[in-house]
């Protein structure tokens, strides 16, 4: 067997195993999960943090020019100054990637907390009770019989 057909073997082994399967479904699901945290963040938390404040804020947009352009009079917005060549700082975005790991990570941890209380209970769970020692002999007498 060439080396060629013994990797490619190793490599569809690895393919089809449950694990390799299993980190594709969450890697898919993560995505999707990202997407949730994302309008989470866009559609309930910061309409939130906009009221308490008093007005609109909104994270994305907020930037700091470090150096723009020369001579550049357009539209200051991120998307018009980058595009110009400006030298942004946008940590109005970092912030609201932050605040979605934040809640990511938060919803996450309350998963496997949720999944390892439920297998503490499982295992805490009491082992049936042995049959009390006259049923035992009761049936033992009724195997013997039956043979």
């Amino acid at each position: 067997m060439s080396k060629a057909s013994g990797f490619l073997k190793e490599f569809r082994d690895f393919a089809v195993k449950g694990n390799a399967i299993d980190l594709a479904v969450g890697v898919i699901i993560g995505a999707a999960f990202g997407k949730i945290v994302d309008s989470v963040v866009k559609d309930l938390i910061m309409p939130l943090v906009n009221f308490i404040l008093g007005g609109s804020v909104d994270f994305s947009n907020k930037f700091l020019v470090l150096s723009a352009p020369e001579g550049y009079t357009g539209p200051m917005t991120y998307a018009d100054l980058t595009k110009a060549g400006a030298i942004v700082l946008a940590w109005g975005n970092f912030l609201t990637i932050l605040i979605n790991f934040l809640l990511l990570a938060l919803v996450v941890f309350i998963i496997v907390k949720a999944i390892n209380a439920a297998r503490r209970k499982e295992e805490e769970a009491p082992a049936p009770e042995a049959p009390a020692e006259d049923l035992v002999v009761l049936r033992e007498i009724r195997d013997l019989l039956k043979k």
